[in-house]
């Protein structure tokens, strides 16, 4: 997947704000290309784990299909530990096959962002060009 520095940022700046809790968001594409990035409320207020409202899913993923993009990744930050997905994380993968999971991590104020593909538990890290 390829990003611009602009949305990259956006999701960063999201993470950060939101901190220490995660954050949470979705991203659409077109041709493997970010083309907007889509932040949501953390529902669960919680440093450990992430909800995104099932309204603001629906509205997001409906203005993703009439604008004839692509759901590409689900996004939410990781703020104590690694941008590799938890056991959670990956057992919520289920519920959007084909989607890729970025992690914004900030553990030690550091800033690490990462992208994976999660399909039947399984895990691969996934490329994603900020250009």
């Amino acid at each position: 997947m390829r990003i611009a520095r602009e949305l990259y940022d956006e999701m960063v700046s999201h993470a950060r704000a939101e901190a220490p809790n995660e954050c949470c968001g979705m991203v659409s594409v077109r041709d493997g290309t970010v083309v907007k990035v889509y932040p949501t409320a953390n529902t669960e207020a919680s440093p450990l784990r992430f909800v995104i409202a099932g309204q603001d899913q629906i509205r997001i993923y409906n203005e993703i299909e009439l604008a004839g993009l692509e759901l590409g990744a689900i996004y939410h930050s990781h703020t104590r530990t690694a941008p590799e997905p938890s056991q959670t994380d990956i057992s919520f993968a289920a519920s959007w096959p084909g989607v890729e999971w970025i992690i914004v991590g900030l553990a030690d104020g550091e800033v690490e962002v990462r992208s994976w593909q999660i399909h039947d538990g399984r895990v691969a890290e996934a490329e994603l060009a900020v250009v």
